[in-house]
């Protein structure tokens, strides 16, 4: 089997801590090793991670090496079958190979209890992806008593997969290459095994060849397995761990932590995760992070370069894979989700400040982010099936495009409306049918007023977006989804802890908020005593008013079609009424930590879901937010800029790049972790002289548009009288 004991799937690379620059092709920013202070935090850090059941045990382990040995076992005998079928020689069938690799956490040597292994298959040629592979495998696997939960998804970006096998999650990748038949010892990492193959082959494969080439640049293995182990539990707990909804999936945050390891090579995990954030927090995207030079090859792939690619001068978070083709692994990221994930670090970084500063302990860092006291107002996304079988691969189609909506939203209303889509999937277990929710935070841009009457109408985004849901291939009868816009009062009781809401916000954290600007509300937060002021809303100003004068109070009414197909009573309804909602200032709200920067705090909510020609609506009385404790969501120093310069053959020369302007943040790390104001002169026209080269262009692009033909969906107009 070609899978390596080692979780690593291969052994250490040896430690010169002497030679930095063996690993990274820019100059790192500190070679200074730990102090006592910082050893101590690390045994600290060494201690929460063990306590908090981040490691698997001896018996877990073996499980996982035993599934992997028979699921190699597995797809030998397959290859073998289908060498005999086709009429092989004997001695063809008896050399007939398939062999498995792992990539992800499990061959980073990053896994925990319970995640899944991500694994490959390599086929010989005459196997094919499409009717061996996803037919023929598939019913394999689904006659053995072993396998539970199987589920096909060919259509991906990386076809997959998905099953349990004794229990353990796998998701099993395959990739035919150009020999007939396959060596037991293939070097995956050598150029050969791309040739003559196609793209979804290439990104099978680059899975297994992206984690090899990220273990060979670290300058310590270890210390680079303990920081990503952290940093992914802190993005899980924080939620912003899912490449799927828009956020960043695994290999993210290893390239990420790997680009701190070399920028920091004789730090040790305390250290690399406190200056992940403060690297992360003052970094200019979109210049890419990247962890060797993009080369080009004589097989022709297409690699990742804004200048030839206008495609990728739309990408808002470029994170390159380090091995050829050089990809961007981080397409998914938009300005709204990119937008959340700056507010978390800047969370982190506070945190990590006061860790260094003995003012808090490795706990505060880890609190869970609390989303469903953030927002005013969500999108609901139920989804729902006959039965659990069905609803699995429905919701996992869903889901893979939720993203989708994200980006229609921001196209639709030119990015004045953001979204925040929660990766977490929550189930009401009072409803008779197989069930699954997702939820998006909404809130309008901050810092940017809006006019009297001015309204964005996403009717027909939601239109399109329920129209590409349907052209699922394996849609079955039950198989619905349903849209609809909830306040946070009417949020439903299953997303909670235990079943109920809290009667009131935590203050869990407690940060002084920083002035933002004359209209800031000002928060203030107690210590040791454990009291708490609340945020002190100005009232002097005219525009705050807790209702429209001479504006009669309203009622709630609840329409039919809202409860037929959203109750816990019923899931028999019919899809095809007509969901209105209004949301009338969908207002800014912070994450725990800072302060507001509008004084536009008065919000009017109105929301109707109705059948046409009914008559019933759900009005909700004007709600004032003065919530205390959320983060600024401003984050002005992103600026688009390039980092690499095209040499006269038209290369991306790894050499000449500028990576995150390393004098700007050579000075950071000496005099300042907070801004990034201590440019030396000339880094301005170096800035717009290579913004000019690449052309970069930061938003998000949404290539699957799909003509509105439909009004079968949620209306929702946001209109915001201030």
């Amino acid at each position: 089997m070609a899978v390596s004991d080692s979780p690593s799937g291969g052994s250490t690379p040896p430690q010169q801590e002497q030679q930095p620059n063996k690993y990274a092709f820019t100059k790192p920013l500190s070679l200074a090793g730990p102090t006592h202070a910082d050893l101590q935090r690390n045994n600290e850090l060494d201690k929460f991670l063990l306590d908090s059941g981040l490691y698997e045990s001896n018996e877990e382990s073996a499980a996982r090496k035993e599934v992997l040995h028979r699921l190699d076992q597995i797809v030998k005998n397959w290859v073998k079958q289908l060498t005999r079928q086709r009429g092989y020689t004997d001695q063809m069938v008896e050399d007939a190979n398939a062999v498995i690799f792992t990539f992800g956490s499990y061959r980073l040597g990053v896994h925990g209890p319970g995640v899944d292994i991500d694994t490959l298959c390599i086929g010989p040629s005459y196997v094919n992806r499409e009717e061996d592979f996803f037919v023929i495998l598939h019913n394999i696997l689904a006659e053995m008593e072993e396998v539970s939960e199987l589920q096909p998804v060919p259509d991906a970006h990386v076809p997959v997969m998905k099953f349990k096998f004794q229990g353990i999650s796998i998701d099993l990748l395959y990739a035919s290459i150009s020999l007939l038949v396959v060596p037991e010892d293939l070097d995956i990492s050598h150029g050969s095994v791309l040739y003559d193959v196609d793209e979804p082959t290439v990104r099978s494969l680059n899975g297994c060849r992206v984690a090899d080439q990220i273990l060979k640049l670290v300058p310590n293995v270890e210390h680079f397995r303990t920081a990503l182990r952290c940093l992914k539990f802190w993005a899980k707990r924080r939620g912003v761990y899912s490449n799927v909804t828009g956020f960043l999936g695994g290999v993210n945050w290893a390239i990420l932590v790997a680009r701190i390891c070399q920028l920091y090579p004789n730090a040790i995990p305390s250290m690399l995760v406190s200056r992940f954030f403060r690297v992360y927090t003052q970094w200019r995207w979109p210049n890419p992070v990247m962890l060797c030079s993009i080369e080009e090859n004589e097989l022709g792939f297409p690699i990742w370069d804004p200048r030839r690619n206008p495609r990728d001068r739309f990408h808002t978070m470029p994170i390159i894979t380090p091995a050829y083709p050089c990809m961007n692994s981080s397409y998914n990221v938009s300005a709204s989700t990119l937008r959340v994930m700056m507010e978390q670090f800047r969370y982190g970084n506070k945190i990590c400040d006061e860790i260094e500063l003995n003012k808090a302990q490795w706990s505060a860092l880890f609190q869970p982010y609390i989303f469903f006291e953030a927002y005013k107002n969500y999108l609901q996304v139920d989804i729902i099936a006959s039965d659990a079988d069905d609803l699995l691969a429905w919701r996992g189609w869903v889901e893979s495009r939720l993203r989708l909506l994200t980006l229609k939203i921001e196209r639709d209303t030119n990015g004045m409306l953001q979204c925040h889509p929660y990766p977490n999937e929550y189930v009401d277990t009072s409803k008779l049918c197989a069930h699954s929710a997702f939820f998006m935070g909404l809130q309008r841009k901050e810092g940017v007023r809006g006019q009297e009457g001015q309204q964005f109408d996403i009717r027909g985004t939601v239109d399109e977006f329920r129209q590409e849901i349907n052209m699922y291939m394996y849609w079955k009868p039950g198989m619905d989804i349903f849209v609809s816009h909830v306040r946070r009062k009417q949020l439903p009781a299953f997303v909670f802890p235990g079943g109920y809401k809290r009667t009131r916000m935590p203050r869990h954290i407690s940060h002084q908020a920083e002035k933002t600007g004359d209209d800031a509300t000002k928060c203030y937060s107690g210590s040791g005593s454990g009291s708490s002021e609340r945020c002190i809303k100005r009232k002097s100003c005219p525009e705050m008013v807790d209702k429209k004068p001479g504006k009669p109070d309203k009622r709630a009414s609840i329409s039919p079609q809202r409860l037929e197909c959203v109750s816990p009573e019923s899931c028999t309804s019919k899809s095809g009424g007509t969901t209105q909602m209004s949301i009338e200032c969908i207002e800014v709200v912070r994450l725990a930590g800072s302060t507001t920067k509008d004084a536009n705090d008065n919000c009017e909510v109105k929301s109707s879901d109705a059948l046409p020609g009914s008559g019933l609506s759900t009005e909700v009385a004007d709600m004032q937010i003065s919530e205390p404790g959320f983060v600024d969501t401003t984050h002005d120093m992103l600026k688009s800029r390039s980092v690499e310069i095209p040499n006269e053959n038209g290369v991306l020369n790894g050499d000449k790049a500028q990576d995150l302007a390393l004098d700007c943040l050579e000075s950071a790390e000496t005099e300042s972790t907070n801004s990034l104001s201590n440019y030396k002169e000339g880094d301005n026209d170096t800035d717009q002289r290579l913004d000019k080269e690449c052309n970069f262009i930061p938003r998000a692009e949404c290539s699957d548009y799909v003509p509105n033909a439909s009004s079968q969906n949620l209306n929702c107009e946001v209109s915001y009288f201030i």
